[in-house]
């Protein structure tokens, strides 16, 4: 059986992937399997090159073909902010709720129908060889005035998808891996991780 590192310390998105490739003969392996890692710094300007640094270094120190992806919210009237700075938007140390607070207060006197915003996601596979690829997948919605729904993490209960009239943490989870950004990328990613399995 192949293993896979996933590479992140995110308990939601590795759940996430580990629902999406459930039934693949694919052993995940997740950085809590390795003592002393690394530090990898997010410094990209983009999601795509946080995403191929991450997957690039964990996997030369794993020595295994790894996944890694960067993410992130992305709001029209804030000219695209949280952008890759989602995860920290409130600051270095912040978490979920305090980043939920500081986009709420940062859209207070916006209006509803100026609201739109988009999930953004890119994945790197990378081998220890130095070889990666990249696949994305992106979401549109609109920025809720509150939070509504416990399923899912980070801004997902704030992120309403129009065409279901819920949020992303309002959603089954079924259907939140099927329409979400990293659910779209990572479906990407899927055929190429399945060939390399048989091989």
């Amino acid at each position: 059986m192949m293993k896979l590192l996933i590479a992140t310390g995110n308990q939601g998105k590795l759940k996430e992937i580990q629902a999406l490739l459930q039934g693949s003969a694919i052993e995940i392996v997740g950085l809590d399997q390795f003592k002393d890692i690394p530090e990898v710094i997010e410094d990209g300007a983009t999601f795509l090159e946080n995403a191929r640094k991450k997957a690039l270094e964990m996997a030369q120190f794993s020595g295994l073909l790894t996944l890694a992806d960067d993410s992130g919210l992305a709001v029209d009237a804030l000219h695209g902010e949280p952008g890759v700075f989602s995860a920290r938007y409130a600051g270095e140390k912040s978490d979920d709720r305090a980043n939920n607070s500081k986009l709420l207060q940062e859209l207070d006197d916006i209006v509803d129908e100026k609201r739109q915003a988009s999930f953004h996601c890119v994945m790197a596979l990378a081998w220890p060889d130095g070889r990666c690829e990249t696949y994305d997948g992106q979401v549109s919605g609109l920025i809720m005035r509150g939070e509504r729904g416990t399923g899912g993490f980070g801004y997902d209960p704030l992120f309403m998808v129009p065409e279901y009239g819920k949020t992303m943490a309002e959603l089954p989870s079924v259907i939140k891996n099927r329409i979400s950004h990293r659910g779209m990328a990572l479906r990407k990613v899927i055929p190429l991780l399945q060939k390399l399995a048989e091989q």
